[in-house]
């Protein structure tokens, strides 16, 4: 496995970023994995190393580029402590709806100009913070985003009008939505206005509670890590990659 380590030029600046791929000359279906609020750090490099694993270009950027460089946190984070607070606002502040389309568009082109990227359908993963922003690049990019997932996103559907589930219309991408129980930034009840907008969407889609598995139990250095239901997500994710990628 390759592992290269990039700048994207952004229209608001530039980023970093790792682009993993196989070490063949075989072009591969793209896909973006973008981290959690936790930034780019060996437990989400590692997630992304292991889907191009499986057969892919992974494009791991850092979306939150406009606030600073990985390491994002010098501190453990603690949900409820004013510093976390803040750090998490300095963090998604800058991320606007309009910014993350603009974002979303710049790393759809970097990652289709490389040479190991195959010409074509491209996907988006998101986790946490960046559920919302997987959907929003399905919706900027509906050219290319042929398959979309959120695992553990939050505030997928509020009643603001900048609400995620409100770029549906403009989403051609197969959707996939992995929900946590007993989330504060995705009650149950989001989760069933979310589906009726999805089913009132008419594309298609899959979502789904996951049993005992609580807000960002994907990643391992979670202090609610889940393995078991962790792999289930990771099969979910290839299974719905394989099908972006099937013939028609």
């Amino acid at each position: 496995m390759i592992e290269e380590h990039v700048e994207i030029r952004t229209q608001d600046g530039t980023t970093e970023a790792v682009l993993y791929h196989p070490e063949d000359s075989e072009r591969r279906p793209g896909v973006i994995h973008y981290t959690d609020i936790g930034g780019m750090r060996p437990a989400s490099l590692g997630m992304a190393r292991r889907l191009a694993e499986k057969g892919y270009t992974v494009l791991v950027p850092n979306v939150f580029y406009r606030t600073g460089r990985p390491p994002l946190w010098d501190f453990k984070p603690s949900m409820g402590e004013e510093r976390t607070t803040k750090r998490l606002a300095e963090l998604s502040g800058p991320l606007t709806p309009e910014a993350m389309e603009r974002d979303a568009s710049s790393y759809v082109d970097f990652l289709a100009a490389r040479d190991s990227v195959r010409q074509g359908a491209m996907a988006v993963v998101g986790y946490c913070f960046t559920g919302a922003m997987a959907m929003r690049t399905a919706a900027a990019r509906p050219d290319r985003i042929a398959a979309a997932a959120s695992f553990h996103g939050g505030k997928l559907f509020t009643s603001d009008a900048t609400s995620p589930h409100l770029v549906l219309p403009r989403v051609k991408a197969q959707l996939y939505f992995a929900h946590a129980v007993q989330d504060r930034s995705m009650p149950q009840e989001a989760i069933e206005q979310l589906d009726r907008a999805l089913q009132a969407w008419g594309g298609r889609y899959e979502s789904e509670v996951y049993a005992g598995a609580y807000h960002s139990w994907t990643v391992s250095d979670s202090p609610v890590y889940n393995q078991p239901q962790a792999e289930r997500a990771f099969e979910k994710l290839t299974s719905l990659l394989a099908q972006m990628t099937a013939p028609k």
